[in-house]
């Protein structure tokens, strides 16, 4: 690392002139190579300021003097203050980005950042519906509205089935089995799945079939079991508009996502004893751990019912 002579020392007025030049430089060369947007930018200037900021009034160090321990306690204090851990990874990434550029620009001659390892992120708990939050969402839909009736079947094949949205729009008559109640879907990596649909989702789609969906296509062919007004495949975007919309309906506050239906799936499966293995089959999962994050979710709403229940808890 370069010493810390006079030039590097930190400016006692507060400002280290250099080093907000050398800021200044780093952001213009990320705006030439990468094209970085001007909000990025500002963010990676800011969270240097900052750094900066500490090193010269805590340190009395410039940035282009400071060391692996400076790195690591201002991390450290980022954690005391309440920062989370992605936070602070992205200000690691942010130097770690910046002084490499030093070190390529011959500004620095060791790295500090090299050897400090990035805060652990952990997986996030994927936002799920409560069972009685999806009974309410299927209950939205006006199912003696042609419409309404194609949007509850939609609904209820969903929940039925945990199916990916995209999954669901273009979802063909011929890929159903009314009689055998599954579904065969041609999921990512063109690997095929036979879904169970279950009594209900099953009935739905036959009440559909036999009636509204004609209504909907008129004298118009549709290649697709759920199709628009005008007869084309739903865009998953259209789709989750809709449920948006009856969510609202329904009264239900959460956040939502495109898979906040297919999480409800697999959380309530693993509530009722379904073997992880087998929700990893439903689901399409090539790797057991993608399932894993689930477990997670059913284990919280154990612990939620446990201390509700429990005399004892």
């Amino acid at each position: 690392m370069t010493q810390a002579g006079p030039e590097h020392q930190a400016d006692p007025e507060g400002g280290d002139r250099r080093g907000l030049r050398i800021i200044e430089a780093f952001a213009d060369a990320l705006w030439m190579e990468r094209g970085l947007s001007e909000n990025t930018l500002a963010a990676y200037q800011s969270d240097l300021r900052a750094f900066q900021h500490w090193l010269s009034h805590e340190r009395g160090r410039a940035l282009d003097a400071a060391e692996r321990a400076d790195l690591l306690d201002y991390l450290a204090l980022l954690a005391q203050q309440g920062r989370k851990p992605r936070s602070s990874a992205r200000v690691l990434s942010c130097l770690r980005q910046f002084y490499r550029h030093l070190l390529r620009q011959g500004l620095v001659t060791e790295d500090p950042s090299e050897r400090v390892d990035a805060p652990r992120l952990g997986r996030p708990l994927p936002k799920t519906l409560t069972e009685a939050d999806v009974e309410a969402l299927l209950a939205a839909p006006d199912a003696d509205d042609p419409r309404g009736h194609r949007d509850r079947t939609m609904l209820e094949v969903l929940y039925a089935s945990g199916l990916r949205v995209t999954e669901l729009v273009t979802l063909r008559p011929d890929a159903v089995s009314l009689t055998q109640g599954v579904v065969r879907i041609t999921g990512k990596g063109g690997k095929e799945r036979l879904v169970p649909l279950g009594e209900e989702a099953t009935s739905w789609i036959a009440s559909y079939v036999r009636g509204p969906r004609a209504v909907l296509l008129g004298s118009r062919a549709c290649d697709y079991l759920f199709p628009t007004q005008r007869s084309d495949c739903m865009t998953r975007q259209a789709f989750w508009q809709l449920i948006k919309r009856y969510a609202a309906e329904a009264g239900i506050l959460k956040p939502l996502s495109p898979h906040t239906v297919r999480h409800a799936f697999a959380t309530h499966l693993l509530n009722h004893g379904a073997d992880l293995r087998v929700v990893q089959m439903l689901l399409g999962h090539s790797d057991l751990s993608t399932t894993q994050i689930y477990t997670h979710v059913a284990r919280e709403r154990l612990k939620q019912l446990h201390a509700t229940h429990h005399p004892r808890a």
